[in-house]
């Protein structure tokens, strides 16, 4: 393994260079303008693929964007590692409030990045990370150190909910087939604390509408005598939290799973700084669901937000309207074992029943996904907390993100192996908005820790 980490080290420099050219491809998958950069961005993952020592490198094509593979299978007895990974970057708009062109990437020096970090669109979300991931197999090639079986799929869809993926997978297990899938799209709690993600939040996504009169009105002419449907659907809103930050759905806690009070305790090992939350993201007070910590609001416990709510007159000047429509777009995240079948199905039926009845609602449902957990007792945890301890000179800690991977859920339906959710960025990243980085520090770590976990896995 020493030689490996030599091996790294010696060419820390040019793998940061071959990124930077990853980088400066902008591969937005959501704006059709893109979709040469987006193919252009596939052809160049998988010469990198093949270039660091892969089999059988495909890009292979789907009805969306392709997905590229590669496989090195050294003995079929030996265990096989799926690594995935996405290609595809978030769209880099609002453009006037990067410091520099997004897809222009450089090296700057930060309060928490003192190495430098990588400023750049898809820098920590994820070429960053995907990128880690070909450098360590690049570099177990190199020394001849892989101990067992790799297959890589790296997508192209991520961005736009992984549109073609299921099928992909469904239509190719053997090809996937594996003992664990390895992913590195989360972050760690912070680099003197690292932690490995044991669990997501799944998904369930709607748009409402409340429909009033048949036609904007002159609101003087019928103001005070009608209902506004922007002052209905803004009250329905406020509705469906109480002041307790309870959910106020029926039935939405049914099935909600209780977390113990030696995991909760475990959990708040974590250095949960509220003062620091607060300023990091410039508010002078936190809150949410009575009774629990920041930290278990944000990974525990389901919620529920409006996304953007919209409705009448918003350009320039004035038009004294009440508008016909207003609407609005909610994300409830959820926990085990809430579905988003459920979930969206219950809000319905409440949305409906508090609805007043001089209003007509429209409850329309988009995407969702399962959440997901990895048990703390498994091989995969356990390989990846002493690969990362060993890197990072420090324990270990397991953290439950906020966020939704659905795929994680489908990868364990469908070809039946569980997922290790092993990221390195950190929250502060900036991921999906303005002057997105990735740090130096948290990047070589990463290409550190994997050859370590393919180690202790096949152990």
């Amino acid at each position: 393994m020493q030689e490996t980490l030599n091996y790294i080290n010696e060419n820390k420099q040019r793998f940061v260079d071959e990124l930077f050219e990853l980088l400066r491809i902008p591969s937005i998958s959501a704006d059709p303008a893109y979709k040469d950069d987006v193919l252009k961005c596939a052809d160049v993952v998988a010469e990198y693929l093949k270039n660091a020592g892969a089999d059988k490198v495909e890009v292979c094509q789907t009805k969306g964007y392709p997905i590229v593979f590669g496989e090195k299978m050294l003995n079929e007895n030996l265990p096989t590692v799926l690594v995935y990974g996405h290609y595809d970057v978030q769209p880099a708009d609002p453009l006037e409030l990067w410091k520099k062109p997004p897809f222009e990437p450089y090296i700057e020096k930060t309060e928490l990045h003192p190495e430098g970090a990588i400023f750049a669109r898809g820098s920590a979300d994820d070429k960053g990370q995907f990128f880690m991931h070909l450098k360590a197999f690049e570099a177990m090639m190199k020394t001849n150190t892989l101990p067992c079986n790799v297959k890589f799929i790296l997508e192209g869809e991520e961005e736009v909910g992984s549109v073609s993926l299921g099928d992909f997978v469904n239509e190719n297990k053997e090809k996937l087939s594996c003992d664990c899938i390895l992913i590195s799209d989360t972050h760690i709690y912070s680099n003197e604390q690292p932690t490995v993600t044991t669990g997501l939040r799944g998904l369930s996504y709607v748009e409402v509408e409340v429909e009033g009169p048949n036609r904007d009105l002159h609101s003087g002419l019928y103001g005070g005598a009608v209902p506004n449907p922007i002052h209905v659907l803004s009250r329905m809103i406020a509705n469906l939290i109480d002041e307790d930050g309870h959910i106020t759905i029926d039935g939405f806690y049914d099935n909600v799973e209780t977390v113990s009070d030696s995991d909760r305790a475990e959990m708040n090992k974590l250095k949960d700084n509220p003062e620091e939350f607060k300023k990091s993201i410039g508010l002078n007070g936190v809150e949410g669901e009575k009774g629990y910590t920041t930290l278990e609001r944000t990974s525990i416990r389901p919620t529920l937000d409006c996304n953007g709510i919209w409705g009448g007159y918003t350009g320039e000047g004035a038009k004294t309207v009440i508008p016909s429509k207003a609407f609005a777009k909610i994300s409830m995240r959820l926990v085990p074992y809430q579905t988003p079948e459920e979930i969206t199905e219950k809000f319905t039926k409440y949305f409906e029943k508090i609805a007043p009845e001089n209003v007509k609602v429209k409850v329309t449902p988009h995407h969702g996904g399962m959440p997901y957990v990895l048990p703390t007792d498994t091989k995969e945890f356990l390989a990846a907390k002493q690969a990362m301890e060993a890197a990072f000179g420090k324990e270990v800690l397991p953290y439950r993100g906020g966020g939704s991977i659905p795929i994680t859920a489908m990868f364990e339906q469908v070809l039946g192996a569980k997922s290790v959710l092993m990221g390195f960025g950190l929250d502060s990243d900036a991921i999906h908005s303005p002057n997105e980085h990735y740090g130096l520090f948290n990047f070589y770590k990463g290409i550190e820790s994997i050859p370590l976990f393919f180690e202790n896995y096949s152990k």
